[in-house]
């Protein structure tokens, strides 16, 4: 059975592992492949990819003793290039998914590093609202709980949890750092049509993640996808972990409609989504390997590779 995943995090965002473990559970998972996204950043994906090909090499120069200590490191294994870029369209967060994105092209570097101070500057405004609110947090202690991440309001809530303000991860974004909640701020974001042609830029196909959870309307989906459609918007995620047998199909029939390919992944982020696991979601998520084969085939043709 030959299954991929390309919608994955790791600890340089907001995941609980780190690029080299997922590269371990990959393997464990039986998985062909696997798309490392994280939120705004490139940072992990040096180290995933590096890992893997040590892995892999000890494999070719000595393969009785790496299979003997961990038979599951015998599987070939890719790993994706990839990110997600967090957007703004009519009031409401849209993430944009990029796959093999050639992330070491200095004008896409730039753009991230500019995504990420825009980060920080939201977050020195965030912790100082809440150090108004009674809670001793700083943007450097948020730093230190949680070194080399990109900082999003999911390290808030761990932070909060930890430090015995909440009782659950949810009551994080009900009280203090949801969008409607008085201490959350919202950052500068880039419109999804940039995104995806920020993506197309660095060679990458630009994907619609997870587009039921934005819960729009039918037709207001559509007016989307098609203003992305338009922009360069290659695919739609229409494998998902939490989408019921009716919303795959939706997303598939709108994928169809409007000429875009498929993906699908699993948006594993470890112990922040309790429950949750790579390539397997709840339980019933499996993403045949032939939809990445017809996402590479397509960006073959863009950049006639």
């Amino acid at each position: 059975m030959h299954i991929v995943d390309l919608h994955v995090h790791s600890d340089k965002s907001d995941g609980s592992l780190s690029p080299s473990r997922l590269v371990d559970l990959a393997k464990e998972k039986g998985l062909d492949a696997f798309a490392l996204t994280d939120h705004d950043t490139i940072d992990g994906l040096d180290e995933a990819i590096r890992y893997n090909a040590a892995v892999e090499n000890a494999m070719e120069t000595d393969p009785v003793r790496v299979t003997s200590a961990n038979p599951v490191s015998a599987r070939r294994l890719e790993i994706i290039p990839g990110i997600e870029l967090s957007t703004e369209y009519m009031g409401k967060d849209i993430h944009i998914l990029g796959l093999f994105i050639d992330y070491h092209m200095p004008a896409f570097r730039q753009q991230i590093r500019a995504f990420v101070d825009s980060r920080i500057l939201r977050n020195e405004k965030m912790c100082r609202l809440l150090q108004e609110a009674g809670i001793d947090i700083t943007f450097e202690k948020l730093q230190e709980a949680f070194p080399g991440s990109v900082i999003t309001r999911g390290h808030y809530a761990r932070y909060l949890l930890d430090h015995g303000y909440i009782r659950s991860l949810p009551e994080a974004f009900e009280r203090y750092v949801g969008d409607r909640c008085k201490y959350f701020v919202p950052r500068e974001k880039v419109t999804p049509e940039q995104a995806v042609r920020l993506i197309l830029d660095a060679k990458g196909i630009p994907i619609l993640a997870h587009p039921t959870l934005y819960h729009m309307g039918r037709d207001a989906l559509q007016q989307l996808t098609t203003r992305l459609k338009e922009a360069g918007l290659v695919g739609i995620e229409a494998v998902y972990s939490t989408y019921s047998v009716k919303e795959e199909q939706e997303m598939k029939r709108l994928a169809e409609r409007n000429q875009l390919l498929i993906s699908g992944g699993s948006d594993f982020h470890g112990k922040s989504k309790p429950g949750l696991e790579m390539a397997t979601g709840y339980g019933g998520l499996r993403i045949p390997a032939g939809i990445l084969e017809a996402l590479r085939q397509k960006r073959k043709e863009l950049f006639d590779e």
